[in-house]
């Protein structure tokens, strides 16, 4: 089995083209449901896989909602559509069909996609593919780079793009972005099956199809950045009281929350007040930005900070959660020292596998997966034993058939006493 993905002629030589324009022009958005009737037309009278992609305003807007849904079939063209003025996109959908959706990281885009109505059949997500097949970088960028010799601008990226009206740089953009996606599709395709990994792929590409996003958080609040360096329950209570406020008023907004105070801001009163009496008469911060946040909502804050300093001690956070599935691996060899011993033969074995075939190792197996089934302690497991184990946590045949041999050897020269 080859590991060597292909490279374009173009790609190989340095010589990338600039990819400046689409080819039909950039279309005009659309915001009507008459003209999103005639796209969805369109769409049907087409042939060949569907380009697909959205782009959201994450850092500006609260929430991961679709600003703008690029749509691209042979045939038939490109169409930019607003999702806000046109809330319902199961005409397009319903045009759709059957085909194949291709996409470029699917996991960011299937949800927003989603709530528009577009929910994909079958799909080809490029991204995964391209890790599949061995390549370094797998940015859009870099893979048209690779595979199509066409250097494609990114400069927009991460604009507002809420904003409204689209300036037509972006909408270019835009359009662009999901004008090389059945081209790219194609090629890394053919090195798949070149290097005869194209059942993996469509193992991967089938599980996506269920993805409804990350599970949702027990306190999503604990995310907050630098919430480590807080040693009180008094302090957790305070970054509890403030991150349900800002979330609050950031949803009332429309907002990102970070947009209203700053992580670093929470956290840094948190740190000076975790272990107060009494409310402080007044906020500041060394840092401008965490300043000019702090003044902005100083009152907002100080009660904040009032509610947390009134709750009674058996009623703040604890420090930290229980956690829910193994301990840090750092702390198996005092624990578990057989099922440490296990875990770093696996992870050996698994990564000379990952280099053999030229794909992450989190790709071969999630490391997650791996410390959950050595944790719970297999006596003399058979590969059969860690097949089936690994494929009810969620595995993929493939994944199953190439890394439970592994584990199981890695159980079987490390066996309990």
């Amino acid at each position: 089995m080859s590991a060597e993905p292909t490279t374009s002629d173009e790609a190989r030589d340095g010589a990338l083209v600039p990819l400046t324009m689409p080819r039909e022009g950039v279309p005009d958005v659309i915001t009507d449901e008459r003209a999103l009737l005639r796209a969805a037309e369109a769409v049907v009278a087409g042939s060949g896989p569907v380009g697909m992609d959205a782009e959201r305003a994450s850092g500006y807007r609260y929430g991961q909602r679709a600003y703008l849904v690029q749509v691209r079939r042979e045939g038939a063209g490109t169409f930019l559509v607003d999702p806000i003025a046109v809330p319902d996109l199961s005409p397009l959908d319903e045009a759709i069909g059957a085909a194949e959706w291709v996409l470029h990281a699917a996991t960011q885009d299937l949800v927003c996609l989603a709530e528009v109505g577009l929910r994909p059949r079958v799909l080809f997500d490029t991204e995964l593919a391209g890790r599949l097949a061995g390549l370094a970088r797998v940015g859009l960028g870099a893979m048209v780079e690779h595979y199509l010799g066409l250097r494609l601008a990114k400069e927009h990226s991460a604009v507002d793009w809420s904003s409204r009206p689209l300036p037509e740089p972006w909408l270019r953009y835009a359009a662009l972005d999901v004008e090389v996606l059945v081209d790219l599709r194609e090629a890394v395709h053919a090195d798949l099956e070149k290097q005869g990994k194209t059942g993996w792929a469509t193992e991967e590409f089938a599980s996506l199809l269920s993805f409804t996003g990350p599970e949702p958080r027990t306190d999503p609040w604990r995310r907050t950045s630098g919430i480590h360096r807080i040693r009180a329950r008094r302090g957790i209570g305070i970054v509890r009281e403030l991150w349900l406020w800002r979330d609050e008023l950031a949803r009332q907004r429309d907002v990102a929350p970070g947009r209203i105070v700053p992580d670093a801001a929470i956290a840094e009163i948190a740190i000076a007040h975790q272990r107060v009496e009494r409310v402080p008469r007044s906020l500041g911060s060394s840092d401008p930005r965490v300043a000019r946040s702090i003044r902005r909502h100083e009152q907002a804050l100080l009660d904040g900070i009032a509610r947390a300093l009134d709750l009674p001690e058996d009623e703040l956070p604890p420090l930290s959660l229980p956690s829910a599935g193994p301990p840090p691996p750092r702390t198996w060899a005092e624990r578990d020292p057989v099922a440490a011993a296990r875990l770093s033969r696996a992870r050996e074995l698994l990564g000379g596998l990952s280099e053999e075939l030229a794909i992450p190792v989190e790709n071969v197996l999630t490391p997650d997966l791996l410390r959950r089934y050595l944790w719970e302690g297999p006596a003399a497991p058979t590969t059969t034993d860690v097949a089936k184990a690994l494929t009810e946590m969620g595995a993929r045949t493939w994944q199953t058939t190439l890394a439970a041999p592994l584990i199981a050897r890695a159980c079987a020269e490390h066996p309990l006493a």
